[in-house]
């Protein structure tokens, strides 16, 4: 191997399962001819050889959706290019229900399905057995059939995928192992092998179960840890044709697929063993873990339930190989923040095989393309920090991750492992006040209250439970009197250096040359004109800005403002989100509370809209901007961390004569749907343009020095707007909506709701969506009132009012419903 072995390379990728193989051969089919992959073992080693095969289309995310769906083409067409068979067959796919809860979820999966052009059909337990004979059915209530699903043999797509990437110039070595990643002022410079070094430009961490500790040499954080996964396969059975549909019984925890005229049967139990290794050999390469019927129990009860003929049969195989799974059940993918050319591909939550060949395309599109070309969002390396690769956490963490696979997907369900994990100054406080926390980016944040000294029953359910009235009340509050909500959980970035704001100038779309104590609202774009994020910049003096982002966003901006920084330009940025609480004080009577606790002016004159001023709020000094997110009057206080407790106490002390309450979440939630406010990786993601999401009043598109995105956003504005954000309300005030239904027009699917709740104001449940024509023609307000607008709730159309106007402003004018 010394004679051949290479010594430099532009792309050097790590690990040679299924997702290494992908993007190495879709790189080369972009036309990068000089990448070099690198494999320890054996092709498909490690967690591929021995995945399930199983292919499903649908995904709780358009894009993945369409990812899958792209690797089922390419499955198809491998064998014909390649010459290498893949075993893929699309024999569809079944998933049952044993409870109308079950069916409610299969139904809006369906209704999402159709949205998103993946045909998907409901069917009774009769029509379920006549395509799944050897299924007992008289205990479901209902199933769907996905017919495009599928299954594959993961090895032979693994070969195939290489040889493609072979045809195309890769040079692809087995036995060899990457003993570290070589950087140089924080960028990828190559790899040491146990061949010897080889200089490249940017290396791939395809390392599968392995990337957490490849990413560790170069100080790169990939949260993923192994948990024992396992399936039993059957000898031959009767009944069982090779075209067997692959079969899922979520409330069995359970999947089945053919194998050899027998079953493969495997599983997510909802409470996971992780496999206890914080360094995972070398060499477990084709390695398998000890036979552990005792775990395997739940899924071997279930499965004799759901097919009562696997009691006769013998069991051929009995697989316990681990995999890897991730803290949120998405897989792992983009440049890493931390070191410049260091890409990652890992993480695949055993959905590895389906998810692969769309994931290898689009992780070779953003190496070529230097940025993601769709929205990755929820598989985006950058939505964990640092903190989330704590080994102890993750351990807990994936015990309850890879059960989500077929826990039901309640609306507002919370992840209940590795918690309380980052608290506020004021958990405490919150939690004595009968506070529901959810979770978001570690932080818990109080999604409602039940009251001073009582504990929240929080029950799951499509219908409202114990928290509706808490929210509507609340939500009250905020309309007539007064609230305050922990927001501690924004990012918070100080921007400082001479070159500040310029640098915001040319970062952002909107005009942030403010005076000192002005704020202002801006998107941030990339190349091609679409969202990479949305902040409110806070001018504190002439050379230091803070920036406010949402609470997922900290190290996503970090990355991208610094990577679009110039290279002299002198600025210095860091993320200060730990320092500060935040609390917004929102509604009408939040000036007068606001006048009781200080001695600044809160005047319409002395505080206008969008100021900042430093101000006493009791003992304490604090930022107060004068800013709403709710479509009421209201102040958001930045208080430094150890003057959190000093602050929300003074506040609630004198707040007793305005009715303070404290408000979650929830009622933001609603509030600002209401009221039309869009929300990052929602309403605007890297799919969508301002001129699409109703924010063009946020961009100057005349500013002097120009910004990024600006060339393509001045000839998006000459182009027809066939793609728009609309506000939806129900007509029927009962019913609950909770984000993904679709939204027809004329019976026909135009869109579906990126954001719902219910808006207590209206009294009607609303959301917001994007709705798409077909023509090409331009959206505009005539075209919506001529349509007949419906959401599908679970297989059940109910009309809707939509319009390109929010239905609350703040004269309290409504949609009439």
């Amino acid at each position: 191997m010394a004679a051949s072995f290479p010594t430099q390379a532009r792309v050097v990728i790590v690990g040679g399962g299924i997702m290494g193989c992908s993007t190495a051969y879709h790189l080369a089919k972009l036309g990068w001819k000089d990448v070099v992959l690198l494999e320890q073992g054996r092709l498909s080693g490690g967690t591929t050889w021995h995945a399930a095969g199983l292919v499903g289309q649908l995904r709780s995310y358009q894009n993945l959706t369409r990812l899958i769906r792209y690797s089922t083409e390419l499955y198809s067409k491998l064998e014909a290019e390649t010459g290498l068979a893949t075993g893929w067959k699309q024999c569809g796919s079944l998933s049952v229900a044993r409870t109308e809860e079950r069916m409610v979820l299969l139904r809006r999966s369906a209704a999402m399905a159709n949205a998103q052009g993946v045909a998907c059909e409901p069917l009774t337990p009769k029509q379920a057995g006549e395509k799944y004979p050897i299924m007992r059915t008289d205990d479901l209530v209902g199933a769907v059939w996905l017919p495009g699903d599928g299954k594959a043999n993961p090895a032979d797509i693994t070969q195939a995928l290489a040889k493609g990437a072979r045809n195309g110039g890769v040079r692809i070595f087995e036995k060899v192992r990457v003993t570290d990643v070589d950087t140089k002022d924080g960028r990828v410079t190559g790899v040491q092998t146990t061949e010897g070094p080889i200089t490249a430009e940017i290396v791939v961490n395809c390392a599968g179960q392995w990337a957490r500790q490849l990413g560790r040499k170069v100080g790169v954080t990939v949260p993923l840890y192994s948990c024992e996964h396992m399936y039993i396969v059957t000898e031959k059975m009767e009944g069982v044709p090779r075209d067997l549909p692959v079969m899922r019984d979520p409330d069995g925890y359970i999947y089945f697929k053919e194998e050899v005229g027998g079953l493969l049967m495997g599983g997510f139990e909802p409470e996971a063993k992780p496999w206890n290794k914080d360094i995972i050999p070398d060499d477990f390469e084709f390695g398998m873990l000890p036979d552990d019927w005792d775990q395997f129990q739940i899924l071997m009860d279930n499965a004799l339930i759901r097919v009562p003929s696997l009691e006769k049969t013998g069991i051929k195989t009995f697989m316990n190989g681990p995999e890897s799974f991730t803290p949120d059940l998405n897989y792992i993918l983009g440049e890493a923040p931390q070191v410049r050319g260091f890409f990652v591909g890992a993480g695949f939550n055993s959905m590895g095989i389906a998810s692969s060949g769309g994931a290898g395309m689009a992780l070779a599109e953003w190496i070529v393309a230097g940025e993601p070309t769709m929205d990755l969002w929820p598989v985006d390396i950058r939505r964990f920090a640092n903190f989330h690769g704590n080994d102890a956490w993750l351990r807990e963490r994936v015990s309850e991750t890879l059960g989500l696979h077929y826990k039901m997907s309640w609306p507002q369900r919370e992840q209940e492992s590795g918690r309380p994990f980052r608290r506020s100054p004021l958990y405490d406080r919150l939690k004595a006040r009968g506070a529901w926390f959810g979770n978001k980016m570690g932080w818990e944040r109080p999604n409602w209250f039940a009251g001073i000294g009582k504990t929240p029953e929080m029950q799951y359910g499509w219908g409202r439970g114990a928290w509706f009235d808490a929210v509507a009340a609340e939500h009250r509050a905020t309309r007539e009197g007064v609230t305050v909500v922990d927001e501690t959980s924004f990012g918070k970035i100080l921007v400082q250096g001479r070159d500040a704001e310029a640098a915001l100038q040319q970062l952002c779309a909107n005009d942030v040359a403010l005076p000192v104590g002005q704020t202002a609202y801006t998107g941030a774009f990339n190349a091609r004109g679409t969202f990479e994020s949305d902040f409110t910049v806070a001018r504190l003096a002439r050379d230091k800005f803070l920036i406010i982002t949402g609470s997922a966003q900290p190290t996503r901006d970090m990355d991208w403002l610094g990577r679009n920084l110039l290279p002299d330009a002198h600025v210095v940025l860091t993320d200060v989100t730990s320092a500060w609480t935040v609390l917004s004080v929102m509604g009408p009577k939040s000036r007068a509370l606001l006048q009781k606790v200080s001695r600044a002016d809160f005047s319409n004159e002395g505080f206008p809209f969008a100021a900042i001023r430093e101000i006493g709020v009791g003992y304490a000094t604090v930022l107060a901007a004068r800013r709403t997110y709710m479509g009421e009057l209201g102040w958001e206080l930045y208080v430094p961390a150890e003057f959190a407790a000093t602050v929300f106490e003074t506040l609630h002390e004198a707040g007793a004569e305005f009715g303070l309450r404290d408000a979650g979440y929830y009622a933001v939630e609603g509030l600002r749907l209401e009221k039309g406010y869009r929300a990052w990786g929602r309403e605007l993601t890297p799919d969508d343009t301002p001129f699409q999401a109703g924010l063009a009043w946020a961009v100057k598109l005349d500013k002097p020095g120009g910004f990024i995105g600006q060339e393509a956003l001045v000839e998006a504005k000459t182009k027809p707007l066939t793609r728009r954000l609309v506000s939806v309300v129900l007509e029927d005030r009962e019913p609950l909506l909770w984000g993904g239904e679709a939204l027809l027009r004329d019976g026909a699917p135009v869109g579906d709701l990126t954001s719902a709740a219910y808006g207590h104001t209206i009294g009607a449940a609303l959301g917001l969506g994007y709705v798409k024509r077909a023509d090409g023609s331009a959206i505009d307000a005539a075209w919506l009132e001529a349509g007949r607008f419906e959401v599908d709730l679970a297989g059940t159309r109910l009309k809707a009012k939509v319009s390109l106007r929010p239905p609350y402003d703040s004269a309290g004018a409504r949609i009439k419903v």
